[in-house]
C-alpha cells in the first residue's frame, strides 16, 4: 500500500511508521518535524491547515512517480490508505482550546481529505482517555471490568473529549462514504527501551496505574495493530481497544480487583494476569496477537519468569 501516516514523527509513529515500510508498504509521514528515517518520506505538513491537507493527500508520495503516466498520478489520490496519529497528545502540553481545537481540526481535514480523493481505508488514532479514567478529576472507576468498547465514553478534559468528537466526525464520514475507518482506542504507549525505567516503580506500587486502568501497549505491537488494521478490508466503521495482554503490574487481577476495584463489576472471569483493557473483539475482528511484556524485559518481583 501506499500509505499516508500522520504524525509519523511522534512517539508511536516514529515506531509504527518504520514498521509498516518494513513490511513493504510505501509510507509518506505528514508532520511538522520529519522522522528522517531512510525508509520513510518526510512531507511537512500543518494538518489544522485544510487547503495543506488535502494538497498533500492528492500529490505524489514519491519522487519515483514522475516516472509513472500521468493517469496514475492524476485520478484523484495517489495514497491507498491512510493512518492518523497525529495530535497534541494529552493535556497539559498545550492550552485546553488549543489541544481541542487542533486535535478536531486535524480529524475533519484528513477525513475530508481522505473520502473526497476516494480513499477506502482510514485507520486513526483514538485514546484510553476516552473512558474518562485516565484524566478525570479525582479517584475515577470504571462501570465494568474489562472494560471493553461498549463502555460508556464520558471524559472531563480537553483531549479525551476532542477524541471522542474525532470517533464521531469518523462515523459521519463512514456513513457519508461507506470507506473502512477503523478507530484505536489505544493505551499508554509504552517503548521497548522504556521497561527498565519505567516499570520498575509501577511493579511495586500497583496505584501508580489505576489511571490506565494497569494496562499498557508496546510499540512493536502497536505497530501489529496498525498493520492488522490496514489489512483487513469490510468492517466499515470500528472502534479497537489497543492494549498488550497483560497488566503493567505485578500484581494479579484478583488483587487489583480488591484493592482498586471492589464493588466495581466484573462481567466475565479474567486470567491471573489479564489486561483490564479488553482487547477481545480486536482479537476476533483483526486477528491481532500481542506478542510483547514487560516480563521479556524484566525479572517478575513474584519470582516468575
Amino acid at each position: 500500500m501506499r500509505i499516508f501516516f500522520t504524525g509519523g514523527s511522534g512517539k508511536a509513529g516514529h515506531h509504527v511508521a518504520p514498521y509498516l515500510a518494513s513490511q513493504g508498504h510505501q509510507v509518506t509521514n505528514a508532520d511538522l518535524t520529519p522522522l528522517g528515517h531512510p525508509d520513510v518520506t518526510d512531507l511537512q505538513v500543518d494538518l489544522t491547515d485544510a487547503g495543506q491537507v488535502y494538497s498533500a493527500m492528492a500529490g505524489m508520495p514519491t519522487m519515483a512517480c514522475l516516472d509513472a503516466p500521468a493517469p496514475e498520478v492524476d485520478k484523484g489520490s495517489a495514497y491507498d490508505a491512510v493512518v492518523h496519529f497525529a495530535a497534541i497528545p494529552r493535556i497539559l502540553l498545550a492550552p485546553d482550546a488549543t489541544t481541542f481545537a487542533s486535535n478536531i481540526l486535524a480529524q475533519y481535514h484528513v477525513l475530508e481529505a481522505a473520502t473526497r480523493l476516494g480513499i477506502r481505508k482510514v485507520v486513526f488514532a483514538s485514546s484510553e482517555t476516552t473512558y474518562g479514567v485516565c484524566f478525570g478529576q479525582g479517584e475515577r472507576r470504571p462501570l465494568y471490568v474489562p472494560v471493553d468498547e461498549d463502555h460508556p465514553v464520558v471524559p472531563e478534559d480537553s483531549y479525551a473529549m476532542s477524541k471522542v468528537a474525532g470517533e464521531v466526525v469518523a462515523r459521519s464520514f463512514h456513513a457519508r462514504t461507506g470507506a473502512d475507518i477503523y478507530g484505536l482506542r489505544i493505551n499508554n504507549v509504552i517503548e521497548p527501551d522504556e521497561y527498565a525505567e519505567m516499570f520498575p516503580p509501577f511493579l511495586a506500587d500497583p496505584s501508580l496505574r489505576r489511571r490506565n486502568l494497569f494496562a499498557y501497549i508496546d510499540t512493536r505491537d502497536l505497530g501489529q495493530m496498525t498493520l492488522r488494521a490496514l489489512e483487513t478490508d469490510g468492517l466499515g466503521f470500528e472502534i479497537f481497544n489497543v492494549a498488550n495482554a497483560d497488566m503493567s503490574v505485578a500484581a494479579t487481577t484478583r488483587e487489583i480487583i480488591d484493592t482498586f476495584y471492589d464493588g466495581v463489576e466484573v462481567r466475565r472471569e479474567m486470567g491471573r494476569d489479564e489486561t483490564f483493557y479488553s482487547i477481545d473483539k480486536a482479537r476476533d475482528l483483526l486477528g491481532y496477537a500481542p506478542q510483547h511484556s514487560w516480563r521479556d524485559e524484566l525479572d517478575d518481583p513474584r519470582g516468575e519468569a
